[in-house]
């Protein structure tokens, strides 16, 4: 499986309140469309699927919302293809499939929602790293 193409189509931030008492932030990724495509530019042995998407960060009680859409397009072997697609018609996705679909919109999410949380003066969603001051040892 390749990633061949990921886009987003609408960024969105809502900022409701400067206080964050009670912030409570929870994460959701939900997939609305899981398509077959057709290229003439594409020559390989895959079949191309393209998913839709939404990333969504919500900081409650009505605190703020970052909304991120978008699509990617994945270059897929023929015949696990025609099984997410099929599975699709249904609304259902293989874990295994879940998984990769996941972890791509989640790199790529994470990181514009992070810019976004840093323009908006936010609470970033995941902390970032931090240094510390390497203890020191006694001398024996």
């Amino acid at each position: 499986m390749k990633l061949i193409n990921f886009n987003f189509k609408k960024i969105s931030v809502d900022k409701i309140a400067n206080s964050y008492k009670d912030l409570n932030l929870s994460t959701k990724i939900n997939i609305s469309e899981i398509l077959p495509i057709e290229s003439k530019f594409f020559k390989g042995d895959e079949d191309l699927v393209k998913v839709k998407f939404s990333y969504i960060i919500d900081y409650s009680p009505n605190i703020a919302k970052v909304e991120l859409n978008g699509e990617l397009v994945l270059a897929i072997e023929k015949t696990l293809s025609k099984g997410i697609i099929e599975a699709w018609k249904e609304k259902k996705i293989t874990d295994d499939f879940r998984l990769t679909l996941f972890n791509l919109i989640l790199r790529k999410s994470t990181v514009k929602a992070l810019e976004l949380e840093e323009e908006m003066n936010l609470p970033l969603h995941i902390p970032p790293p931090t240094l510390k001051k390497p203890e020191k040892k006694e001398k024996e």
